[in-house]
């Protein structure tokens, strides 16, 4: 409830909620998404909160999210089967029903929360998003990769000329980085995404952008997403933490984007190296591969996401393990 369901531009965890939604749908399930009152589906909308508190400051996202679980668990017993997209806190009710529940774990935000994690893995089934982002101390039924509705994604054989940043303005997501190794390329990077860390963009990002390094386009959805991420020579993706998944990875592959990213966290289960771009341990290796990136062949990107990183798959794992918890 961070963020409108589908997002109108950023929300990832809202972005996957929405299309497994809507394809558990076409599949014929009767879903009930949880979500604020904004939100659209094709199931059926259940919403007591009037808009997402990352968009409207008059929400208070911890009294509201207090309300937003309280609806699901009042009326869990209508259920066959609870898929918790919503981080921890639903955990702590999940033994007050005896409808089975399925955890999917977008990343863990710090090593504080591990203890109810811990305490629920007898009882709640997790989702792993990666196997990067597994934790061996936990207990797991299934790793599935997220998935994307190729047909949002056409290919774009050409591409363009400038690089491109797609993610989070914040020290975690490598704008800097990506600033510096496009200067290294001597080429314009191209960013878009939130500005979640105000005095990290406007000491580093503003002046790029005043130079002439950086062109920030803000935050992008829809066709405006899809053309940045068609448009681009490669998507840098020099993250500084161990990221869980990355979806604009995956999206920039779909419209034949390569991705240039360090070797870290899911990025190896993601880029085929050398095939669908290439995975770098620094600035050298990175400014480097920008001039190897004529060697990927753009069509191969989106190949590797059609087989790989489909809705489609992503549905059909989560249908066989609701299976398997139901044993059915």
């Amino acid at each position: 409830m961070s963020w409108r369901t589908p997002p109108r531009h950023y929300g990832p965890w809202e972005l996957i909620t929405s299309l497994l939604t809507e394809a558990l749908v076409e599949r014929g399930a009767d879903v009930t998404l949880f979500a604020t009152m904004d939100s659209e589906t094709s199931g059926k909308l259940s919403a007591v909160c009037p808009a997402p508190y990352s968009e409207d400051p008059a929400i208070d996202a911890k009294v509201w999210e207090m309300l937003h679980v309280a609806n699901l668990f009042e009326k869990a017993e209508e259920f066959d089967l609870i898929h918790n997209q919503a981080d921890f806190v639903p955990l702590a009710f999940s033994r007050l029903t005896k409808v089975p529940m399925v955890a999917t774990i977008h990343g863990f935000s710090s090593e504080r929360i591990m203890p109810i994690y811990k305490a629920y893995e007898d009882h709640v089934h997790y989702v792993a998003i990666s196997n990067a982002d597994r934790r061996l101390e936990l207990r797991y039924a299934a790793t599935i990769h997220h998935g994307i509705r190729l047909e949002d994604f056409p290919l774009n054989s050409l591409g363009g000329d400038d690089l491109l940043f797609f993610g989070r303005i914040h020290p975690d997501k490598g704008t800097v980085e990506a600033i510096e190794v496009a200067r290294g390329a001597g080429q314009r990077l191209v960013a878009a995404g939130i500005i979640q860390d105000q005095v990290y963009y406007q000491d580093h990002v503003v002046p790029a952008i005043d130079r002439g390094d950086v062109v920030y386009k803000g935050s992008l959805g829809g066709l405006d997403r899809v053309r940045a991420l068609g448009c681009a020579r490669a998507l840098l993706h020099l993250v500084k933490f161990d990221e869980p998944f990355g979806l604009s990875v995956v999206e920039a592959l779909a419209c034949g984007t390569p991705v240039i990213a360090f070797n870290r966290g899911s990025m190896p289960e993601l880029i085929d190296h050398g095939v669908t771009g290439f995975l770098v341990d620094s600035h050298e290796a990175a400014v480097d591969a920008i001039g190897r990136i004529g060697d990927i062949d753009r069509s191969a990107c989106r190949a590797a996401v059609a087989e790989r990183f489909d809705v489609n798959r992503m549905t059909d794992s989560y249908l066989d393990l609701y299976r398997k918890v139901l044993g059915c």
